[in-house]
């Protein structure tokens, strides 16, 4: 069995159409911006790796959706805000839920992070030009397990030098903020930099209440999802940082982590940031040798 093999996650038919609706003329000013927004990104070459440039245009691709990132500040002053935690020179491992293709727009947009994405992710049209260019990483799920050492001492090294990485770890998206198990194996490169976990919580909403209309389920059609997002009025997505983690054991972390995303230990959390009905787990158990 591949160590890379992941849960099943939520099925397409979870994400629900927005309600309410923009009018047929704004989606299509909205199609409009947003192409503009991407022509702009890709003509940045290479300077979409800086910090700065990457915040920005990730913001414009939030924007030209119509998609609001709602945040208060909240962590203490002695670590920077948002994500990244100053720990001696080291970088930090920022660990979210996964629910949506906009989770990373969003976060970029929050704070620029190197992020570790499957490796079909770079194969799309437009967005795989930009992830690598962004400096994203990519990893083969469906690959020899003998790869995974070889990952875990990558993010590691990664961790070392002082660059943050955003990582998934449950591997596969859900429609809300509760489904699916954390895997341990970017915990273990936590654990061997001596680095800090950012747990992070990502959530969209409409009309006041949980949305899944950003969800990206299953073997869904990318267009699809994106037609959902661009259509919807009023769509935020909600960034919530927890308190860092610290620890040596990358079981204890994961759990940790876990707890902390998806809310079954609020004494752990804390919003931050520069900006003002779940699906039943079909988790199955496997091993491997960082799980």
């Amino acid at each position: 069995m591949s160590a890379w093999t992941v849960d099943r996650g939520c099925p397409a038919s979870c994400a629900t159409e927005p309600d309410p609706r923009v009018p047929l003329g704004e989606l299509a000013r909205r199609y409009a911006t947003l192409t503009y927004a991407l022509t702009r990104a890709v003509a940045r070459g290479d300077r979409l790796a800086e910090p700065e440039v990457l915040r920005t245009e990730a913001r414009a691709v939030l924007g030209a959706l119509g998609v609001g990132v709602e945040c208060v500040e909240g962590l203490p002053s002695a670590e920077r805000v948002p994500f990244s935690v100053r720990a001696d020179g080291v970088g930090t491992l920022v660990v979210a839920n996964h629910i949506s293709w906009l989770d990373v727009v969003a976060l970029l947009a929050v704070e620029p992070v190197s992020v570790l994405a499957k490796r079909e992710v770079g194969r799309w049209p437009v967005v795989g030009a930009l992830a690598r260019r962004a400096g994203t990483r990519f990893i083969d799920r469906d690959g020899s397990p003998r790869g995974l050492p070889c990952l875990v001492a990558e993010l590691a090294d990664a961790l070392r030098v002082g660059t943050s990485v955003l990582v998934f770890p449950q591997a596969t998206t859900w429609c809300s903020v509760t489904g699916g198990r954390f895997r341990r194996a970017a915990f273990q490169a936590a654990v061997d930099a001596g680095a800090p976990v950012r747990p992070v919580t990502v959530e969209y909403r409409q009309g006041g209440g949980p949305s899944t209309a950003a969800a990206f389920l299953g073997e869904e059609d990318f267009t699809a999802s994106l037609r959902r997002v661009a259509g919807a009025r009023g769509l935020s997505v909600r960034v919530t940082a927890s308190t860092a983690l610290w620890g040596t054991d990358r079981r204890v972390l994961a759990a940790a982590a876990r707890r902390a995303v998806l809310g079954t230990d609020p004494s752990t959390a804390a919003s931050c940031g520069p900006f003002a009905p779940s699906c039943r787990e079909a988790a199955l158990a496997r091993k491997g040798p960082y799980r």
